[in-house]
C-alpha cells in the first residue's frame, strides 16, 4: 500500500505553480520509482499524517534533500501551540527550506462565484481559501515566533536562514455532467473525478457498472481492477449508511476491465 501511495503522490500536482496568495510552491524533485523502496508507516493515523510519511520517505529516496526536522512541536511552557511539519537542507546549495506539507481533496462548488473560494471538503467541513490562509499567516509565521525560534535554536537552526515553501498537492472533483470548470489560478490537472448526489447516483445510468468504496489510506491511489468490486444495489446500500453518518464516500467505478474513474457522493 504505501509504495502506490507514493505513486499516487507523486502522481498528484501542485495546486498552483510557482508562487500564488504570497505562497511558493515547493518544487519536488524527480524520483526514479523503479529504484524505490518504501518502509511501511502507521495506517491507523489520519491520512493527511499518512502523506507526511509518504513526503518523507520520498525526499529521502531523492537523494536531493536531507530531512533535518518532521514535526517538530512548538511550545510555550507545557502548552503546544503548533508544529512545523519539515526543516530540510538542499544538498547541493545547502538552503534550507521550512516545508508546510497539504494534501487535500477538494470538490469544486460552481455556486460560489469566486475559484479559490469554490474548492471545499465533500463534507464541506474543510474549505481550502480557509486553509491557505493558515498557512501563510500562521503555520508560516511560527518559526519566527519567540517559542518557534527557541524550538529550531535547540536543533541548531537559525529560523532566519530558513526559505518557506508549501507543497501543496489536491486532487479536485468537478460537478457531474460538467465538461468546463474555471479554477484560475489553480491546476485544471488536479482535476481527478466528479461529483455527485445520492439521488443523481441513484439513476439507471450508473446502474450497469460495478463499484468499490476505497478506504480513506486508498483515496490517494488510481483506481485498478485488484479490488473487490460491488453491484449498483449493493453499493447504494453502503453509501446509504455514510450518508446517514454525513459522510461523502469515495467510490471508484468500473466500467470496463480497463476503465475506471473515482467521484464522490455527497450527502448534503
Amino acid at each position: 500500500m504505501v509504495f502506490e501511495q507514493c505513486i499516487g503522490f507523486l502522481n498528484t500536482p501542485a495546486l498552483w505553480k510557482n508562487e500564488q496568495f504570497g505562497i511558493k510552491q515547493f518544487n519536488f524533485p524527480e524520483i526514479d520509482t523503479k529504484a524505490l523502496t518504501t518502509t511501511a508507516i502507521p495506517q491507523n493515523i489520519r491520512l493527511g499524517h499518512q502523506m507526511e510519511y509518504v513526503f518523507k520517505q520520498l525526499l529521502e529516496s531523492s537523494y536531493t534533500y536531507e530531512v533535518l526536522i518532521h514535526n517538530l512541536p512548538v511550545k510555550i511552557g507545557k502548552r503546544t501551540i503548533g508544529e512545523i511539519d519539515f526543516i530540510i537542507r538542499d544538498l547541493a546549495t545547502q538552503v534550507l527550506l521550512h516545508i508546510e506539507l497539504t494534501y487535500k481533496f477538494y470538490i469544486i462548488n460552481p455556486e460560489i462565484t469566486e475559484p479559490i473560494h469554490q474548492l471545499m471538503g465533500p463534507n464541506k467541513r474543510d474549505m481550502f481559501f480557509t486553509k491557505m490562509e493558515k498557512i501563510r499567516d500562521e503555520q508560516f509565521a511560527l518559526i519566527y515566533s519567540e517559542s518557534g525560534r527557541d524550538a529550531l535554536a535547540i536543533q541548531g537552526l537559525n529560523s532566519n536562514d530558513i526559505e518557506q515553501r508549501t507543497c501543496y498537492k489536491a486532487q479536485l472533483f468537478s460537478p457531474y455532467g460538467t465538461k468546463k470548470v474555471h479554477i484560475r489560478p489553480l491546476e485544471k490537472g488536479c482535476i481527478e473525478g466528479y461529483w455527485l448526489k445520492f439521488d443523481e447516483f441513484n439513476t439507471n445510468e450508473f446502474k450497469p457498472y460495478q463499484y468499490y468504496i476505497p478506504f480513506k489510506s486508498e483515496w490517494v491511489v488510481t483506481p485498478h481492477g485488484d479490488v473487490q468490486w460491488c453491484s449498483h444495489f449493493q453499493t447504494l446500500m453502503d453509501i446509504n449508511l455514510k450518508m446517514l453518518k454525513e459522510n461523502a464516500p469515495m467510490v471508484w467505478v468500473k466500467k470496463s476491465e480497463n476503465t475506471f474513474e473515482k467521484f464522490f457522493v455527497v450527502w448534503w
